[in-house]
């Protein structure tokens, strides 16, 4: 759902470059309490039926109680999936939310600088923060923590440099004026007298020149 979602905000033949998340880690920090809380339920629960503090009916009852962790993980699983990060051939776009999305993007040829910052956790486990200044009213953009930061960064930069090489559009070109559309137009001036007859044969003269 999210890749559709993704799609549908591209304009038209605007390419998605590079997609990258928040590092794993980040993901592991906001799951450690739901996934040590259902594993000490768990033990807590079957050592009290093994110890026949509790029976059979109670060991469901509080295996069932897992549900509200679990169901905490879960979210936050799709929250951590569905924040993106991309890049496209015009712009960088940050994606968040599961059911109400927010979305924020920058134009390529508005971005002045970028900026990278990586810990040395972050350069061996490959994650770091990139500062995007804009001439935009947000001015910066700021990335914490995602992942594959220099692949990120480098294809931002290579997506603007390729943008601003880009020749401009020709302008329209206007068709030629037909001949006897001309010949018309100066046959008309003369009969209302705005041209000689001299004047008239001069002008034609001069069109079938450069026709």
């Amino acid at each position: 759902m999210s890749d559709r979602y993704l799609k549908s905000l591209l304009g038209d033949n605007e390419k998605v470059l590079f997609v990258t998340h928040q590092h794993w880690l980040v993901l592991a920090g906001e799951i450690l309490l739901e996934t040590l809380l259902s594993i000490a339920l768990i033990v807590a629960v079957l050592l009290m039926y093994f110890l026949q503090i509790i029976k059979y009916p109670l060991v469901f009852l509080g295996l069932l109680l897992l549900i509200f962790p679990l169901l905490s993980l879960f979210r936050d699983v799709l929250i951590w999936s569905n924040r993106k990060y991309v890049v496209t051939d015009r712009r960088v776009i940050q994606l968040a939310g599961v059911f109400n999305k927010n979305i924020t993007d920058s134009s390529l040829d508005k971005v002045n600088d970028v900026k990278l910052t990586q810990s040395f956790m972050g350069r061996m486990l490959g994650y770091g923060n990139i500062e995007i200044l804009t001439a935009s009213e947000l001015g910066v953009n700021l990335f914490t923590h995602i992942g594959n930061p220099i692949q990120y960064k480098a294809a931002m930069i290579n997506a603007k440099e390729k943008l601003e090489r880009a020749p401009a559009p020709a302008a329209p070109t206007r068709p030629a004026p037909n001949l006897a559309d001309l010949l018309t137009q100066l046959d008309a001036l003369r009969q209302h007298g705005v041209l000689t007859e001299e004047e008239f044969q001069v002008k034609k003269a001069d069109l079938l020149k450069k026709m």
